[in-house]
């Protein structure tokens, strides 16, 4: 079986700092630095592409519609997806505590080593967007639209947003989030959505992304026994 694109490197070195999960390096001493760095910069370009991708897809899709759809387009269980059809889960270095838990399967961990990938591939190519571009663009390609659209219309996070601003709250809402147990392969956090300087929901997941979701979706339901959005947020 051909080698995916994505994983094919000038330096090697990036490829397995990407790869490397701290759970590694916290069992292995003196071994490659982990992969977050190189995770926070592939997060970055892909919701760059996948804007871009959208913006170009369709000349007639409003702000709200390309929002929703990039969400869905980078959301961890797309990019678990992509992951493992780019290969990713049996070459992810992982501790042996993460192995026992499943972690070659876990979509935390596959997203997360797909944005580090992303990252590295990057800065191995000169830090040129152009050579990426096509690689990211075609796994954008390989997803239903019918699939897109269902998952965009779901994400909590948007409609909430969305629900923000039809109150006439320019204000976007603010989520804080931390790790508050579980181990660093499978950790737990909670997340809080604000509003101005008022807390609407809280919820908790093993990514902070899923924690968030679950915030807004607290938020969503606790909005939804309100009379007056605007009323509460007068308080």
């Amino acid at each position: 079986m051909l080698q995916h694109q994505l994983l094919n490197f000038n330096d090697e070195t990036l490829l397995h700092r990407a790869l490397t999960h701290r759970s590694y390096v916290n069992e292995n001493p003196g071994s490659d630095r982990d992969n977050e760095r190189l995770e926070f910069l592939g997060d970055a370009i892909l919701n760059f592409l996948s804007g871009q991708y959208l913006y170009t897809l369709s000349p007639e899709m409003g702000e709200d519609e390309m929002t929703r759809r990039r969400s869905a387009l980078v959301d961890e269980k797309q990019l678990a997806k992509f992951a493992i059809e780019v290969g990713l889960d049996f070459r992810m270095r992982l501790g042996q505590g993460a192995i026992r838990d499943g972690g070659y399967q876990n979509p935390n961990l596959l997203s997360s080593t797909f944005e580090a990938v992303v990252g590295a591939y990057y800065l191995d190519h000169q830090q040129n967007i152009e050579t990426l571009r096509p690689l990211i663009e075609n796994l954008f390609k390989s997803v239903p639209a019918t699939e897109m659209i269902e998952r965009s219309n779901i994400d909590a996070k948007n409609r909430f947003q969305e629900f923000v601003q039809k109150q006439g709250v320019t204000q976007p809402p603010r989520y804080v989030t931390e790790k508050v147990g579980g181990s660093d392969h499978n950790p737990e956090f909670i997340a809080r959505v604000y509003v101005g300087d008022k807390c609407y929901g809280e919820g908790k997941g093993r990514s902070k992304k899923n924690a968030e979701k679950s915030a807004a979706e607290d938020a969503l339901k606790r909005c939804g026994r309100m009379k007056e959005f605007l009323f509460i947020m007068d308080d």
